[in-house]
């Protein structure tokens, strides 16, 4: 009787074919199912870019204490050590912010889109200011450098030290209205945003805020009814 079962257990065995397999992992391998692949994704290493910049002004600032030169060695050799070996690591640093901060938003609701648009606004408005500034502050150096090289090289003496002092006040004169008219422009193209963005957010909260009471007065005068009619 023993010998029949075993019979049938080995014939059992031997007719299961495809469908009994070696088992790898929990997963048989002649069988049926077959194996997960599990996809991982690679972990970004990049910096962001605000932790570039920190490292760019760091290592600026407060070099490396293992090398032997590092605090001897002049400011624009650090500036241009830093700046060639973080620079090109700019453009991803700013692809994976762009990204984060894309991500963020989507997540999030209007009002915060309407943040993130108005902080790059503002953002924007402040660089071309600082942008304009510094154009100008270039202009007016060269300018200044080639006007007294010229009167330079043709009068001498004391007519030429005052010459120098009024070139040189006219010169911060200059700098200094170009900077008030600057930042004045750049501070009320700001408030304008600020302005502007809070008031589309203070309609956008009473638009809501509409909304919810009436969702709120349909589901209790659809509940009264139910009530009324129950009874």
């Amino acid at each position: 009787m023993s010998e029949d079962q075993a019979d049938t257990e080995n014939k059992s065995h031997t007719d299961g074919g495809d469908d009994v397999g070696e088992i790898v992992n929990g997963v048989t391998v002649n069988g049926r199912r077959g194996t997960d692949y599990v996809a991982v994704d690679k972990e970004d290493d990049t910096e962001s870019l605000y932790s570039l910049v920190c490292i760019i002004i760091g290592s600026i600032l407060f070099p490396d204490s293992k090398t032997s030169d590092a605090y001897s060695s002049p400011l624009l050799q650090r500036i241009r050590n830093s700046v060639s070996e973080n620079g090109p690591k700019l453009r991803e640093a700013s692809r994976k912010t762009s990204r984060e901060i894309l991500q963020w938003t989507r997540q999030g609701s209007p009002l915060r889109s309407l943040l993130v648009i108005t902080m790059g606004t503002i953002a924007l408005l402040t660089t071309m200011a600082l942008a304009v500034f510094a154009l100008f502050f270039v202009a007016a150096t060269a300018n200044a450098i080639i006007i007294s090289l010229l009167v330079s090289l043709a009068v001498a003496g004391g007519f030429l030290a005052l010459f120098f002092l009024s070139l040189t006040a006219i010169y911060i004169g200059a700098l200094s209205v170009a900077a008030f008219v600057i930042s004045t422009a750049a501070v009320s193209a700001v408030v304008c945003v600020l302005i502007a963005s809070g008031w589309i957010g203070f309609f956008y909260a009473v638009w809501l805020g509409a909304r919810g009471s009436l969702r709120f007065a349909k589901q209790v005068t659809g509940l009264a009814i139910s009530g009324n009619s129950t009874q």
